[in-house]
């Protein structure tokens, strides 16, 4: 490892503790919501906060979470020279931050969010093609759920097919989008059992739905 990539290693701390931001925990306490962790489906994101605490609080969450996935990779760019491997390295540590934050002992969100953030700057027509491919699943079925899922499972390939006009993306990013979504699609296991048994409630801002 060279000299240059060692003065660069802060760059992942950064990029998880920034991820690591409980924004949905903090705007539904700042709306008067209580703990959205003992609402609902108890997920601190955007979905679960909005029913806890209404929508400006959810839309806010849905806002802050996608901006830290943003700006962690922003900011590796910008110190790396928009190294494609510190950018993806950036990418994941943001997601693993949000899914397993140190403030909440680890029990975090489930990163669609965060990942959206994270990818609009590594690869935005990527991220164009699955918020397309989340509108019509969520619009034809209505569970964010499975729109998510959707989304998630679909990035690697579309990341691989948008990446540049001719050109694969580096192997890292490959290989960076595929646990991204792995990992997205883990933290959803249990909405997947219920969609399979059908009982995933569909989207609703009422606060006694369980999501």
């Amino acid at each position: 490892m060279t000299q240059i990539s060692l003065s660069l290693l802060w760059i992942p701390v950064a990029a998880y503790l920034l991820g690591s931001v409980p924004f949905g925990v903090l705007l539904t306490k700042l709306f008067g919501g209580g703990d959205v962790r003992q609402v609902g489906s108890g997920n601190i994101g955007a979905t679960n906060v909005a029913r806890a605490a209404g929508p400006v609080a959810g839309i806010l969450t849905l806002l802050f979470d996608v901006a830290k996935g943003a700006a962690s990779v922003w900011l590796a760019a910008r110190f790396s020279n928009e190294s494609a491997t510190w950018m993806t390295v950036a990418a994941f540590a943001a997601l693993l931050g949000h899914c397993f934050p140190v403030w909440l002992r680890f029990h975090g969100g489930k990163g669609v969010a965060t990942a959206a953030g994270v990818f609009g700057v590594l690869c935005p027509y990527a991220l164009g093609a699955a918020l397309i491919l989340f509108i019509l699943v969520f619009a034809f079925w209505r569970y964010v759920s499975m729109a998510s899922i959707s989304a998630a499972a679909a990035m690697p390939l579309l990341v691989y097919l948008l990446w540049a006009p001719g050109h694969a993306p580096p192997p890292i990013v490959t290989f960076g989008t595929l646990a991204a979504a792995l990992l997205i699609v883990f933290k959803h296991d249990a909405n997947i059992q219920r969609l399979v048994q059908g009982e995933e409630p569909k989207f609703s801002f009422s606060k006694k739905v369980r999501h």
